[in-house]
């Protein structure tokens, strides 16, 4: 006899147990699946901050995975989804100064050991946090292979990079001028800033005989030169000529320079070139440094002026524009000002203005290593999706700068290099202290204290949790076949991905990356906690369920848009959870104690049903195949619903009553054959009731969903 469904599928008390099942079967693990899944398949997952519980981004990303991963597996592939989570450096980092400060602490009153050992303290306890938040969302990833981006084996593989790098001249250090954030102290590179607009006052200064146009006239002190366009014909008589600058704390002889990059329509079409403290003249001091003097820096890493101000020594930026702007009208040299909108690089974190800084960093040459990147992307062997990324990839990759991967954290891998004081030297290792200096053999070395830019480390990701070069897992599943993650994050990550993989493996790391959108909310606005429009992936769950939230994120989501998300769509789906339930417990109500035959010969309407649900299998399978997920989410969602619940069943219950027992035989058994197919159709999408509800049909050899076989055409058994 049948057993009797309970009433509602209670997803507080059965999702945990599901999942449980799942663990328990070891079926998460490829080396444990059963003997037809053979041919290797890999997702790694973008590691989560290890920093804070996940938001409905995250719910995102670990759904389409996992139903890339579910169906992979289903399909009888050797399916891994690799987990991991990221020390995340200086996000981290700054949540972590946040708490403290809530306590009236600063890590500036600690040694750099302790908070260290604060935040590792920290990030573990909040890894088991995530971690149990992912098995809510249902992830069948791989948890024995669970990687940390603080693991010694990382560590390792980013410090043999590192030095690789170094010794083949692609690492090198030097002072340049870099973004840095005066509240954080540190420096970023160009794709950790952010512009805003904003108005500034423009102040029109007299510079000897010629005017000037600037927003920052507080730099003064570190002018250099006074750049003009080569075919303005109201300053060729002075390119090339020094001119006497009043400078108010002294005079200069300041060079007339033509540069194209001069736009003649700005202010008064002159220029002052400040090249430590502008990027736009540090770069203009790069092509003309044989006639303009080398940089001056008259504004240290706390944002105020040093004492090449002169009496302005002390002073904060804001402050001292006031204060020099007082004087030069005093001093009659400030002839007139007016308001200027311009776009202002920010810090992406504190939204304060950044400071471009001369510094000594390390640097990445780029360009030898976007070139084979480009050549991965052109030539196919990556596909890039949705297809318009692919231009954006390419486009930013052929105008590519080098890059900054050095940070003045705390929190981070360390940079493996030893400074001799002596010769000035640097000695490069794989993460061990040098008993000398590689150049004098001086024995007292100073380590950088500096850290990686966290995407450095990242960037690693596919070969380093797969443990190359010489482990298994390297050897059946690099590369990988899918990298599955956000539009946003495409330069930050993916792009340095596949020219690191290159670099060190000489392989691709991936063939395909899926780009998902950000999650909006019915207004279409961005979610946030501060907009309070942030709907909770964990509160959710708890009230609808993880199967609504999953169908809730996929239904209606293409390929690289901006999900539209909202309580009421979730609520929708939970209802469709309890539909599914329901017509199961039809089913079994029906079915009673008559025992179903294997095999049946179905008579000629049941066969026409057979039919249409083998095209819809082979449509849904076909959506899949194209990565249209969302489309495959709803045509199930549909047939389900609307053509086997409203249309089949309800046909069906006639049949049943008062049909023949051929006809009742042969439908009772196209019924839960059809029924056990779309369970299997549905599965990868809303895994908890599919699995709950496969269990108890009257099916032959049944396995968990988790490893049954994809209906990709259903046969007559």
């Amino acid at each position: 006899m049948q057993k009797e469904l309970p009433k509602r599928f209670d997803h507080q008390k059965l999702e945990p147990l599901i999942y449980k099942e799942w663990e328990k079967s070891g079926y998460f693990d490829p080396d444990k699946l059963p003997a037809r899944h053979k041919k290797p398949f890999c997702i790694l997952m973008p590691p989560p901050n290890a920093n804070d519980p996940l938001h409905i981004g995250h719910a995102l990303f670990v759904t389409i995975e996992d139903i890339m991963t579910r169906y992979a597996r289903m399909q009888g592939k050797r399916a891994l989804w690799l987990p991991g989570m990221d020390h995340a450096g200086f996000e981290t980092q700054v949540v972590y100064e946040k708490k403290l400060q809530k306590q009236g602490r600063s890590r500036l009153e600690m040694s750099r050991e302790k908070f260290y050992k604060e935040v590792w303290d920290y990030t573990q306890n909040n890894r088991d946090t995530v971690r149990n938040q992912l098995k809510k969302l249902g992830s069948s990833c791989d948890w024995s292979r669970e990687t940390f981006t603080l693991d010694n084996k990382i560590i390792k593989t980013v410090y043999e990079t590192f030095k690789d790098m170094y010794d083949k001249g692609l690492i090198y250090r030097a002072e340049r001028l870099i973004n840095y954030c005066i509240k954080h102290q540190t420096a970023f590179s160009e794709l950790e800033i952010k512009h805003k607009e904003q108005t500034d006052t423009l102040y029109f200064i007299k510079y000897g005989p010629l005017r000037v146009a600037t927003v920052r006239p507080e730099t003064i002190f570190g002018d250099t030169a006074i750049a003009v366009n080569p075919g303005d014909p109201r300053y060729k008589k002075y390119i090339g000529k020094e001119l006497e600058v009043d400078l108010i704390i002294e005079k200069r002889m300041l060079k007339v320079i033509a540069d194209k990059e001069v736009d003649p329509k700005f202010g008064t079409g002159a220029l002052k070139i400040t090249p430590a403290h502008d990027a736009n003249d540090y770069e203009m001091w790069l092509r003309h440094k044989k006639d303009i003097g080398s940089p001056i820096q008259t504004i240290d890493k706390n944002g105020r002026l040093n004492e090449k101000a002169g009496k302005y020594k002390g002073m904060k930026i804001l402050e001292a524009r006031e204060a020099v702007a007082q004087d030069l009208k005093k001093r009659k040299l400030l002839e007139k000002t007016e308001q200027y909108k311009h776009a202002v690089a920010v810090c992406y974190k504190c939204e304060n203005t950044i400071e471009p800084m001369l510094m000594e960093q390390w640097f990445v040459d780029i360009k030898p290593l976007a070139k084979p990147a480009i050549n991965a992307v052109t030539t196919g062997q990556i596909k890039i999706m949705p297809s318009s990324q692919k231009k954006v990839y390419l486009h930013w990759m052929r105008n590519i700068k080098d890059w900054n991967i050095s940070r003045q954290n705390w929190w981070g891998i360390e940079v493996p290099a030893w400074h001799c004081r002596k010769c000035g030297e640097w000695t490069i290792t794989s993460g061990e202290k040098p008993k000398k200096c590689s150049k004098c053999n001086n024995s007292k070395l100073e380590r950088d204290p500096d850290v990686f830019d966290t995407w450095f480390s990242s960037s690693q990701w596919p070969f380093a949790t797969l443990n190359w070069p010489k482990g298994n897992d390297f050897k059946a599943f690099y590369p990988t076949d899918i990298m599955e993650t956000g539009y946003d994050i495409l330069f930050f990550w993916v792009a340095r991905m596949i020219m690191l993989g290159l670099y060190r493996t000489g392989k691709i790391p991936f063939r395909t990356v899926y780009l998902h959108g950000l999650v909006r909310d019915k207004d279409r606005q961005k979610m946030s906690k501060s907009k309070g429009n942030a709907i909770d992936p964990l509160g959710t769950i708890e009230e609808y369920g993880a199967d609504a939230l999953r169908m809730a994120l996929v239904v209606g989501n293409s390929t690289g848009k901006d999900p539209v998300i909202s309580e009421e769509k979730i609520r929708g789906y939970r209802n469709f959870s309890t539909k599914l339930w329901n017509v199961n417990r039809f089913l079994l109500l029906n079915i009673g104690e008559s025992k179903l035959p294997s095999s049946v010969k179905y008579t000629g309407q049941d066969t026409k049903i057979l039919k249409d649900f083998e095209k819809t299998a082979a449509k849904i399978t076909d959506f899949i195949e194209k990565y249209e997920y969302w489309n495959a989410a709803e045509r199930t969602y549909h047939y389900a619903w609307h053509t086997f619940a409203d249309k089949i069943l309800e046909s069906s219950k006639i049949v049943i009553m008062k049909g023949s027992k051929k006809e009742r035989i042969s439908r009772l058994h196209l019924l839960v054959r059809i029924w056990g197919e779309t369970l299997k159709l549905l599965h990868p999408f809303a895994p908890f009731v599919t699995e709950e509800s496969y269990k108890y049909l009257p099916l032959k050899n049944k396995r968990p969903l988790l490893v049954e076989k994809w209906p990709v055409s259903a046969k007559n058994k």
